[in-house]
């Protein structure tokens, strides 16, 4: 680059193309400009600093306080299925550690934070209660230290008055205890009203949809239906978990339809079942997948995620129509909820293949697989092995090697719910 070219504070004059004379941007262009970027400077300048959460519990009332450096610009609501409060911080960063809610607290359940438009925010906050939108009374109040959300419910919120008015942020500085009654009870479900954990488990391809061939000829919806009714087995026969098949014979069930079938029952976890190939027969190993919401994390996954959601059109069903709709703000906010968990659990199950399995990868990969997009159900798609290596593809064809497999993914699931497991379910009292 020529020094003229160079960006300094001379202003660089444009040559007038009729009259070939230099020309000069009038000063009052220049002082716009000087008024943008001292403008954009003082926008950063003020960014938000969030330092601290509290959580308080007091009767009826539950509150929420955020400690903030300046009164910032937000946005509160609530969603449910499941419930969940929703805070978004414009222009905000953190200065520390957030702490979560508290097991046995009646109301919160779990914060998550995530950065929206590079400059804001979210916080999504677990609710342990049924229809939340239908329930509870909301308020927000910003002082300028602090922004207190205020969660109660409807039945009781017009007879029961605060001690103190939601402005008072003092007595907010500490959360409060919550009472032994409540501690020890949290929420009025007893084992009766309790249910259990549902995990959709999706054998990929089938029917007009073969999957990959291995040298010999076997077919991945084969060997991905068999380890399926496998893991199903196992997830029946433990007490306050239940397994749903996607697909239960050779038939094609289209990526949506998977999808949607693991929404209908409600499912807690939606596990994909798959058999990787590659035209080098000698790469071998099992690989876990969750949903990148960017580019795959290697080429290798990329074309893999390709090649998945192609299968699609083989049942006759157009994607095209329905991007937009996965791109909504509803499943922007949905995906940003469950994405955690869906790493969490594909960690686990990652960490339950060693000594059981060669593995392609050590950690969890991520790509845009469609069949992984359901919008509020943790999702993981397992590649158990290479069907194009010829030691591999003997190995899926072994009732043996069927059986270790599924007990290595039952594995990893147990251990995700038995820290993890939903407040409401039977398996949380175990």
């Amino acid at each position: 680059m020529k020094n003229s070219d160079k960006i300094g504070w001379r202003v660089k004059p444009v040559i007038d193309e009729e009259g070939g004379k230099p020309w000069f941007p009038p000063a009052r262009i220049l002082c716009f400009f000087a008024l943008q970027l001292f403008l954009a400077a003082a926008c950063h300048a003020q960014q938000i600093n969030v330092t601290a959460i509290s959580y308080s519990t007091k009767g009826q009332q539950m509150e929420v306080a955020f400690t903030v450096s300046a009164k910032p610009k937000h946005r509160v609501f609530i969603i449910d299925k499941p419930a969940r409060l929703v805070v978004d911080i414009k222009n905000a960063r953190l200065s520390d550690v957030l702490p979560q809610p508290s097991s046995t607290h009646p109301l919160f359940n779990k914060l998550r934070v995530a950065t929206r438009h590079n400059t804001d925010l979210r916080f999504v906050v677990d609710l342990k209660v049924l229809d939340a939108s239908k329930k509870l009374t909301l308020d927000a109040n910003n002082d300028g230290h602090q922004l207190v959300i205020n969660l109660q419910d409807k039945m009781t919120a017009a007879r029961v008055a605060p001690d103190n008015p939601v402005g008072n942020t003092k007595s907010r500085q500490t959360a409060r205890p919550v009472p032994t009654s409540q501690t020890e009870e949290g929420p009025k479900s007893g084992k009766k009203n309790a249910r259990a954990i549902v995990i959709a488990i999706d054998a990929g391809h089938g029917g007009n949809d073969p999957g990959a061939h291995g040298i010999n000829g076997t077919e991945e919806k084969v060997v991905t239906l068999a380890i399926a009714r496998r893991l199903e087995s196992l997830i029946n026969r433990q007490s306050g978990m239940k397994a749903v098949l996607v697909r239960t014979g050779d038939y094609y069930v289209g990526l949506k339809e998977r999808m949607r079938i693991a929404r209908t029952a409600k499912a807690d976890l939606f596990v994909s079942l798959h058999a990787d190939a590659f035209e080098d027969s000698s790469i071998k190993g099992a690989s876990v997948y969750t949903l990148s919401r960017g580019a795959a994390s290697s080429q290798a996954a990329e074309w893999l995620a390709k090649s998945e959601n192609a299968a699609d059109l083989i049942g006759g069903v157009s994607l095209s129509d329905k991007e937009d709709v996965l791109a909504s703000v509803l499943l922007d906010l949905s995906q940003t909820a469950t994405q955690e968990a869906s790493v969490a659990v594909a960690s686990k199950v990652l960490k339950s293949f060693e000594g059981v399995a060669d593995l392609h990868k050590n950690s969890v990969q991520k790509a845009g697989f469609v069949v992984l997009k359901s919008p509020d159900v943790p999702s993981v798609l397992i590649e158990v092995a290479f069907i194009s290596n010829p030691s591999e593809e003997q190995n899926l064809l072994s009732a043996r090697y069927q059986e270790k497999m599924a007990t290595a993914i039952f594995k990893g699931v147990f251990n995700y719910f038995k820290q993890y497991a939903p407040f409401d379910s039977t398996f949380a009292k175990l």
